[in-house]
């Protein structure tokens, strides 16, 4: 099988975008609301041991809460600017999940979350400028999404974004607290700083 270089900024339609999803199974893809194109690698071994620690802490949370649905780093949203996007976890309410249809939730929900946790590997700092995660963290904010934690565990710092606020930095927090988006909930930090 021939390979192929796709140079930054290349640009698809959205079927397009579903297209390459379906045939492409080894590597995470987002689409930008402009239509750029854009493959990331798959995590090496600390930062997914790191991400399914995440990721289990707020599914445990939630199993007990019983007021949303956890997704994780696979899963695409459609944001309302058209953007494909794929936090590394993310947390919905379930009267919002509720009220998409069987199609639109087995396929790339049409919606963003209201919660997301992007965290920093490696492989993001090499293949992304650090300004770009934090943009995709204001892209969050913009289509909808209440609270989002950007989490860099080499500097051992979050950023904590916030609707209709100025981001917060956070220098070497032990806890995170979900606030009143999801109540109750508090992030562990000692495995992922």
């Amino acid at each position: 099988m021939e390979t192929i270089t796709i140079p930054r900024g290349f640009r698809v339609t959205p079927e397009q975008f579903e297209q390459l999803a379906q045939a492409e199974q080894l590597a995470r893809m987002e689409l930008t609301k402009d239509g750029e194109l854009i493959i990331m690698s798959p995590t090496g071994g600390t930062a997914g041991r790191k991400n399914s620690r995440l990721t289990q802490q707020l599914r445990n949370w939630a199993d007990r809460d019983g007021t949303g649905e956890v997704f994780d780093s696979s899963t695409v949203f459609v944001l309302p600017n058209g953007a494909r996007r794929s936090p590394d976890a993310s947390w919905i309410k379930l009267e919002r999940w509720n009220q998409l249809t069987q199609a639109q939730q087995d396929g790339f929900p049409p919606l963003a979350p209201d919660f997301v946790i992007e965290l920093i590997s490696p492989s993001d700092l090499k293949n992304q400028r650090y300004e770009d995660l934090q943009a995709k963290m204001q892209e969050y904010l913009d289509n909808g999404v209440q609270l989002g934690w950007l989490i860099e565990p080499d500097t051992k710092t979050v950023e904590i974004y916030r609707s209709g606020q100025q981001v917060e930095i956070l220098n070497n927090p032990q806890t995170l607290s979900g606030e009143d988006v999801l109540p109750g909930f508090i992030l562990d930090l000692s495995e992922i700083l």
